[in-house]
């Protein structure tokens, strides 16, 4: 490890999205330390902080603030890098009131899309983090205006840059199979999936398609109820979480991708599945407009009682695949990830 290493303090709430985000900004030449709620998906060679990032317990404005700003003391990192524009970046930048170290906050779907709408307070909250972070990461162009919309008096300083996929090369043929992955709550829609796909059985060129459902949440009781009540149990069938391995697996065996949330930035999930050349059947929003043309590379829904997934069938699963590969290749990697990141890295420190 060099002597003259960047030392990056990462802080953010326990999750995949967060260690991914560690994996491609740790090298030899940058020390991580992280602050966290949790361990679960970090490496046991991290060191990790482990604080409450909860807003309802209101002792957290002593007790979290204290001991971040006890860490950030103790490391004494070059630049403090945030994850996600709510209670993890309020407290943090409490914290680093006193020390005045620079800021880079990486922004969530749900910060900025969801939680403003809320409740006032929620909305003041976010308008303070994008008042007093220095700069900022957002994975979609419409969800770095949406930012800039909630303080307009401010210019705010966005790099685009996303997760980037980490492929794992498989060697299969693609199915009649229909994938979806995305959490089981209502933001996502998951039972408009099964409706959508139930007419699609019906049809004479979807009756011997199948529906892969992996994930979990809220909603996985209602929603194992709605396939058997409605006899789909053959067709359909739910696989929980699953490790990255069998993810993309399913991936490179589905012809189709199907996401159809409420509201969403650019998801991870949609990246992988254009890079396995699947044809991605989608909600109509700008971020996912922002990846794909309807009826060029796949299709935009923008009536969910419609024959969607029909229309994907008239899409030309292999010329439309290969380009949804190379659309990867150039803009969605883990390597223009890291490259985005570190950049952005550089540029905080040279503030």
């Amino acid at each position: 490890m060099q002597s003259n290493a960047l030392k990056v303090l990462v802080i953010g709430t326990c999750s995949p999205h967060v260690a991914n985000h560690i994996s491609r900004i740790k090298d030899d030449d940058i020390i991580v330390e992280v602050i966290s709620n949790g361990k679960k998906y970090f490496e046991e060679k991290e060191n990790i902080h482990l604080v409450d990032f909860s807003l309802l317990k209101f002792w957290n404005l002593w007790v979290t603030v204290s001991r971040i700003r006890k860490v950030i003391r103790t490391f004494n990192p070059d630049v403090i890098h945030i994850h996600q524009a709510n209670s993890v970046a309020f407290y943090t930048l409490l914290a680093n009131k006193k020390f005045k170290l620079p800021t880079i906050l990486t922004a969530w779907g749900s910060d900025i899309l969801l939680n403003p709408k809320k409740s006032m307070l929620l909305k003041l909250m976010v308008q303070y983090i994008l008042r007093h972070a220095d700069f900022f990461s957002s994975d979609s162009i419409f969800m770095a205006e949406e930012m800039q919309r909630l303080i307009p008096d401010k210019k705010l300083d966005i790099t685009i840059c996303n997760f980037g996929v980490a492929p794992i090369e498989l060697m299969v043929n693609k199915k009649d199979i229909i994938y979806s992955n995305r959490n089981h709550n209502p933001l996502y829609r998951i039972d408009k999936v099964i409706e959508g796909f139930e007419r699609f059985s019906k049809t004479e060129i979807g009756k011997n398609w199948k529906l892969i459902i992996a994930g979990a949440g809220s909603e996985t009781a209602k929603l194992k109820a709605i396939v058997d009540d409605r006899g789909l149990n053959e067709k359909i069938t739910f696989v929980g979480f699953v490790n990255k391995e069998e993810n993309f697996m399913h991936y490179a065996e589905a012809k189709i991708f199907v996401s159809l949330p409420e509201s969403d930035a650019t998801s991870i999930s949609l990246l992988e599945a254009l890079y396995y050349q699947c044809i991605p059947v989608l909600s109509e929003l700008p971020a996912n407009k922002e990846w794909v043309t309807d009826n060029v590379n796949g299709i935009i829904v923008s009536d969910l009682e419609g024959a969607y997934l029909e229309r994907a069938l008239l899409l030309d699963q292999q010329s439309v695949g290969q380009k949804n590969r190379d659309l990867i290749l150039e803009n969605g990697t883990e390597e223009v990830s890291k490259k985005n990141f570190r950049n952005l890295l550089l540029k905080a420190i040279a503030k």
